[in-house]
């Protein structure tokens, strides 16, 4: 969210001491994601608003915009929104330290790991499936895929 627009009426910032503040609409789009999703996120207790218009419309502060910023960026490193809700708690515990956060770091690294190593698998298996596949004129009822697939899984594996 660099160079966060903030469009703000300067009522709204009066009202709230100076402070900018970012109705649903304008922070969702800063950040390139739906209203949807910050309300999303507010059911999920990530994120909230840090009051109200007078018109009842939903206004956000920086603290907002900093901790949707930190929500996307955990995502973008795989981080579901339970575990970033758990960084959000752990960061905000003062006897917390960040090697408490590299622990979970670490944790999330090993299960991407994983992840990757059974994709590869699925990428062998289906390489040998497709391979398997050599006269694609055959009716679907003779496809060698979809037998594969009905076979015992050591079978599947083998072909």
């Amino acid at each position: 969210m660099p160079g966060l627009d903030l469009g703000l009426t300067s009522k709204v910032q009066a009202d709230r001491g100076d402070r900018a503040m970012l109705t649903i609409g304008k922070l969702a789009a800063a950040a390139g994601v739906r209203s949807d999703t910050l309300r999303y996120y507010e059911r999920e207790g990530l994120i909230e608003p840090a009051g109200k218009s007078p018109a009842g419309y939903r206004l956000y502060d920086q603290d907002s915009a900093r901790r949707l910023r930190f929500i996307r960026q955990a995502q973008h490193c795989g981080f579901t929104l339970a575990e970033i809700r758990g960084l959000l708690v752990l960061r905000g515990r003062d006897a917390a330290r960040c090697g408490d956060v590299r622990k979970r770091a670490i944790e999330k690294k090993r299960q991407l790991e994983g992840k990757i190593r059974s994709m590869r698998a699925m990428c062998k298996a289906l390489d040998r499936l497709i391979a398997g596949c050599v006269d694609e004129t055959r009716p679907v009822e003779a496809c060698a895929i979809l037998a594969a697939f009905e076979r015992p899984e050591t079978t599947a594996r083998a072909n």
